[in-house]
């Protein structure tokens, strides 16, 4: 598991690649075509991209393309479909054929796109309920990570490439805010995937098992009062002093909550995709139905699929983030798709 926007890896980095924006370019736009097209060009770089911002289909391939680990320079355009420079080549066309070109291009790690449609064996929701569990456990390893390194430091800030301080983490008090800001949003995803799970998931096993839907109910219990305690951990760290005992012995306590914090959730999500999400497979939801479960998912977490999507997507790998994408566009809300689209934009230009 790692960033979605980097190498498949578990980084912290940014998500995106650079963005230019200084000059937004403005391409004719191409007809679509069952195969890509490619148009000979004069300017030689190494991979630029040319697309809607808040489009899926440039969001898929700029995926694609941060899968395999090459540099991407991202321009804003009206092309749609997306464009792709290469050297001396342009190519354009379907989601198919431009993921075809950069497999050919571009070999190594293999583009082995897990496509959800109607041949999958797994509900969507099933997918779709795995993929956070993956997001979520990135963001507690990370926040656990993050502690550690805190507390080891004492208050102290942290060195820069040249032995010097670092100023884009900012003074040991910016950073338990970052800290704390992080946390905080990784609580609302937490909570609002629990409730996804007890509003839609549930009553589907209700139907078919009523134990297993109590049995599941009582182990989100388990969760809050760890997740609640470390807000309280956090909160007592930013008011004191650095270097501190007090804060020496609140930083080792909050790394024994969020390593507690990882066992369960690491816990309690195998037990749940091996003991509790095949039973949905087994009530054999026809499509339809799917569909309206899906939309129903996303419509419960309604933060993480708006002002937290960009945070969510972090924990994803570029593929993992690719099948999310093709589960949220199957509920055909092309304003929904715009307006998550359109916060990964508006994060990455800040």
């Amino acid at each position: 598991m790692g960033n979605c926007f980097a190498k498949p890896k578990k980084l912290s980095s940014p998500v995106m690649a650079p963005v230019s924006v200084s000059v937004p370019v403005t391409l004719a736009k191409p007809k679509k075509k069952s195969t890509a097209e490619i148009v000979p060009h004069d300017h030689h770089s190494t991979v630029r991209l040319y697309g809607t911002p808040i489009s899926s289909h440039t969001a898929y391939i700029r995926f694609a393309l941060q899968h395999k680990g090459v540099p991407v320079r991202f321009t804003p355009s009206i092309s749609d479909p997306p464009l792709i420079e290469v050297g001396s080549e342009r190519v354009s066309g379907s989601r198919e054929s431009l993921l075809q070109y950069i497999e050919s291009k571009f070999p190594n790690p293999p583009l082995a796109v897990k496509k959800c449609n109607g041949e999958d064996a797994k509900p969507w929701v099933v997918t779709l309920t795995a993929l956070q569990h993956r997001s979520m456990t990135w963001h507690v390893e990370r926040l656990l990570r993050w502690s550690e390194d805190l507390g080891a430091r004492g208050g102290k800030k942290r060195g820069g490439c040249g032995g010097g301080i670092d100023p884009r983490v900012g003074t040991p008090k910016m950073e338990v805010k970052k800290f704390n800001r992080s946390y905080s949003q990784l609580l609302e995803l937490m909570l609002e995937h629990a409730q996804m799970e007890e509003r839609v998931l549930f009553p589907i096993l209700n139907s078919a098992d009523p134990g297993i839907c109590k049995a599941a109910n009582e182990e989100h219990a388990r969760h809050l009062p760890i997740m609640n305690g470390i807000k309280e951990d956090i909160k007592s760290i930013g008011v004191l002093d650095n270097g501190s005992p007090a804060y020496l012995e609140a930083f080792s306590n909050l790394s024994k909550r969020l390593k507690t914090l990882l066992e369960h959730c690491k816990e309690h999500f195998v037990e749940e995709e091996i003991q509790v999400l095949p039973y949905i497979e087994a009530t054999e939801l026809s499509k339809p139905k799917q569909r309206r479960v899906l939309e129903q998912s996303l419509d419960v977490m309604q933060g993480t699929h708006s002002r937290l999507f960009n945070f969510f997507l972090e924990g994803l790998l570029p593929l993992d983030a690719m099948q999310y994408l093709d589960l949220v566009a199957m509920c055909h809300d092309e304003e929904r798709m715009s307006s998550m689209l359109q916060m990964i934009e508006e994060t990455n230009n800040l």
